[in-house]
């Protein structure tokens, strides 16, 4: 009987390992060393594919025979790309422009065995309350949400900035969609339910 291909995660975010263990497939992340750089002209949903698929590539090349999965997000206020604040008053400030708007995140999956790709974009789209700011400050105080796309950490207190959420994947929100993510498993030969170790 062939052995099972490894499977590698190409991040070194902790939500998307959280999320990638529901699936208990044993695997191992590997931070991926890739220029996140927008190009000139190229759009969001783009930017996020691309990033995707270059984060799983890197870290294909250097682990042949694995399964590895990339992914990017890349949030959206009417087309314009929302990036990382970085700080309190980045993150201040644009919590403030998101008050009672609808953001769209770009929530971009590759999986590669290092020949063939398979990639996807999940959008969420996301209306968001509208905000004081002494809510906005509590939020920031208590999540420090500086390395989130948008500033919402979903996962956490982030969502009680939220007034609706759609999306056909739930998990795509807070980075790794799921859904998704389980049938391009399954074409590479690992299927979360029927693979050797799943759960009987």
């Amino acid at each position: 009987m062939p052995s099972q291909p490894s499977l590698i995660l190409a991040s070194s975010s902790r939500y998307r390992k959280e999320l990638l263990s529901r699936l208990r497939l044993p695997f191992t992340a590997i931070s991926p060393d890739v220029d996140e750089t927008p190009q000139p002209g190229e759009s969001p949903e783009a930017l996020a594919l691309r990033l995707s698929v270059a984060k799983a590539m890197v870290v294909a090349s250097a682990h042949p025979g694995s399964i590895v999965i990339g992914s990017d997000q890349v949030a959206t206020v009417d087309g314009q790309p929302i990036g990382k604040p970085g700080d309190f008053s980045r993150a201040q400030a644009q919590l403030r422009a998101l008050s009672g708007q609808m953001v769209e995140f770009h929530s971009a999956l590759a999986v590669t065995d290092g020949q063939r790709v398979e990639k996807a974009d999940i959008v969420t789209r996301c209306r968001f309350r509208r905000l004081s700011d002494r809510a906005i400050d509590a939020y920031l105080r208590a999540e420090e949400p500086y390395d989130t796309a948008g500033s919402a950490k979903a996962e956490s207190l982030g969502i009680a900035l939220m007034e609706s959420i759609q999306s056909d994947d739930p998990t795509a929100i807070i980075g790794l969609p799921l859904i998704a993510l389980t049938g391009m498993l399954a074409g590479f030969g690992l299927p979360p339910l029927d693979a050797p170790g799943a759960p009987a």
